[in-house]
């Protein structure tokens, strides 16, 4: 077990059985390293995942505070049911086992492992140098950000970097997510003490995914993105740009990113969990030069949250041009795939408009009324039901994790399930 795992293992444990109660506060990263023996980067990786899932907030300049636990008396926690992996997985948040080279990926992890000397010191807090160069190229020729290495922040994951600007937008106090299906970024907000909001002009801190804005795979237009950068400049907002999904708009025109279309006031983050593999935890921002001026004043008080064996391989992966190839790759793969399936699906429902998202990834099943989310649980299948504002019942299927000798296979027990919700839902 990874000693920041025990660490925040025991701190868990002790908000859990009262030892730590609500309104505590957390002992210092250096108190705390002194106190248990252990590293003050283990210390931080313990309170970024405590914090992460809400057992702790940051209050600015003074330290970690407990948010809350069970009371002394409470009773004991029910043990979790063991939940069944479904059947079908179509929420897009699984690849497709077919899709990815893993012994090509293993040739670089295994070129990183030789590097035995540089494996023996931790990695850079900011990130491994060399892999930032490389993002600094990748980032200017794929979506226009101008940016230099010393400006972009390396971490395992979107979350552990939000951790970060946490810390480094302190002064601001709300933030929107005009979007509540990302609910890991709103509550690392959260946990931070700001004030969470769906309506951008109420905020001075704006979170937006340009290239997937909702569930159903919308993309924001390129007259929205002018409106949102303006408003950035006329206010002060910062705006933080999740590129998420932009390398599979196969058939829309490419859009640029709010960082070149912005006045210097975009955070931009970029991940690579979607066009290479989800386990694959290797994310990064570009900070403004003012947040990095920032950064660099205190980048000695975070830790690196990702593996500096992944950081060498993905830097020689992107410096020998398999990038390129991968997202051409993996555009046509889950964009003909969703395409396929829209097909299959159209034909079983033809009172039903069916339709691809504006994403290409995601199939949208427009319904009469919200239907009954239990049939599809039943039927093994994974996937979202929403309800726009504008009052449609949308059933949202995604098709990447599916093999593709699997997709009728896929339309018929989603036509079936459907049908059953549809009834489950007239019932009621």
């Amino acid at each position: 077990m990874l000693k920041y795992t025990q660490a925040y293992t025991m701190f868990k444990e002790m908000i859990a059985d009262g030892r730590l109660r609500r309104g505590d506060r957390m002992p210092s990263i250096r108190r705390a390293a002194e106190l248990y023996r252990i590293s003050r980067t283990t210390v931080q990786n313990a309170y970024f995942q405590l914090a992460a899932e809400g057992y702790i907030y940051a209050k600015p300049q003074s330290g970690y505070f407990v948010a809350g636990g069970p009371k002394a008396s409470a009773a004991p926690m029910p043990r979790p049911r063991v939940q069944t992996p479904p059947r079908l997985d179509l929420t897009g948040n699984s690849a497709d086992l077919s899709s990815f080279d893993f012994s090509l990926w293993q040739r670089y992890i295994k070129s990183a492992l030789r590097q035995r000397q540089r494996l023996l010191t931790y990695s850079e807090p900011q990130g491994e140098y060399d892999l930032r160069c490389a993002l600094a190229d990748y980032v200017r020729e794929r979506r226009n950000v101008v940016t230099a290495p010393e400006h972009i922040v390396v971490g395992a994951g979107v979350q552990m970097l939000l951790e970060i600007l946490c810390v480094l937008l302190k002064g601001r106090r709300t933030v929107s997510f005009p979007d509540g299906s990302f609910v890991q970024g709103s509550t690392v907000f959260a946990a931070h003490g700001y004030t969470v909001r769906t309506r951008y002009k109420d905020a001075d801190i704006i979170y937006v995914s340009p290239s997937h804005m909702n569930r159903q795979g919308d993309v924001m237009p390129i007259q929205r993105r002018l409106e949102l950068c303006a408003h950035s400049a006329d206010t002060g907002a910062v705006v933080i740009e999740d590129d998420f999904e932009n390398d599979f708009l196969y058939s829309s025109t490419p859009t640029p990113s709010l960082y070149a279309l912005g006045s210097g006031n975009v955070v931009y983050m970029g991940a690579f969990s979607a066009l290479l593999l989800p386990g694959i935890r290797i994310s990064f921002m570009v900070l403004s030069p003012a947040l990095a001026a920032a950064y660099h004043q205190m980048k000695d008080t975070f830790a690196q949250t990702a593996s500096k064996t992944e950081q060498i391989a993905l830097c020689a992966y992107l410096r020998d041009g398999n990038m390129k190839s991968r997202t051409k790759k993996i555009r046509r793969l889950y964009t003909g795939k969703a395409k396929t399936l829209c097909a299959l699906l159209a034909k079983a429902l033809p009172d039903h408009p069916v339709r691809v998202g504006e994403n290409g990834l995601q199939v949208q099943i427009e319904t009469p009324m919200l239907p009954d989310s239990a049939p599809f649980e039943q039927a093994g299948l994974a996937l979202y039901i929403v309800k726009e504002k504008s009052g449609k019942n949308i059933v949202v299927v995604s098709p990447s994790a599916v093999p593709a000798d699997r997709l009728e296979e896929a339309a018929h027990a989603v036509v079936a399930a459907l049908y059953k919700a549809e009834e489950a839902a007239k019932a009621k």
